[in-house]
């Protein structure tokens, strides 16, 4: 099947954050009387928007985090960005052929449009996202694994949800893409494929992809 719009989730598709970030926040959590291990965290809050780990976090301990969580866990996963992010191995040629190939593309990521746009500039692929095609949790105010964000990113598209398909490497992504009505194929480079259980098909290594859409 040829898509007509391939939907691109961020952390950990294109830009290889979700190591960095995931040791921030553990770390954090920990600081403040939460203890979470890394392994943790990877499991309860990847792929997830900010106000999961504060839901969690509530109803777990009885206890709100800070007012000050977001901003200050923020400052630290842009400081770790400037020191060590890098774009995923291979994502650049993947863009160029769906460029090349007529494919519209865009981004819909849980994180914040400044999350998405520090680690963009960081690793060069803010020339192949310009800000009318990339999409954020914060634009509709439920993140993944709800399924708004996909369907507001598709609308904004002008594209039928069943015409999609998602990138994902996420639990809570793949079911949102499931819950919106679209193909979703998992990125297993950190996820294992049994994880993320009612994708399409799954792939490994991101210059593996136009393949496996079928191109």
């Amino acid at each position: 099947m040829r898509y007509d719009l391939v939907i691109f989730d961020n952390d950990g598709v294109l830009v290889d954050s979700e190591s960095i970030s995931n040791t921030i926040l553990a770390g954090y959590l920990t600081e403040l009387g939460h203890p979470t291990t890394y392994e943790e965290s990877i499991r309860d809050y990847m792929g997830s928007a900010m106000h999961r780990v504060h839901e969690l976090i509530e109803a777990r301990t009885g206890r709100p985090l800070p007012d000050d969580f977001d901003a200050r866990f923020h400052e630290r996963v842009f400081a770790g960005f400037q020191r060590e992010l890098e774009a995923v191995e291979g994502v650049e040629d993947v863009l160029k052929k769906l460029h090349e190939a007529g494919v519209p593309y865009c981004v819909a990521s849980s994180g914040s449009h400044e999350r998405i746009r520090v680690g963009h500039r960081k690793t060069g692929l803010d020339v192949w996202f310009p800000e009318e095609i990339v999409f954020s949790a914060e634009d509709v105010g439920r993140g993944k694994p709800a399924p708004d964000l996909f369907l507001h990113a598709a609308a904004r598209m002008g594209v039928a949800p069943e015409r999609c398909v998602v990138v994902e490497d996420s639990v809570l992504g793949v079911q949102a893409a499931i819950a919106a009505g679209m193909d979703v194929y998992g990125f297993t480079a950190m996820m294992p494929r049994e994880r993320l259980a009612g994708a399409r098909g799954y792939f490994d290594r991101m210059d593996a992809l136009p393949a496996t859409l079928g191109m």
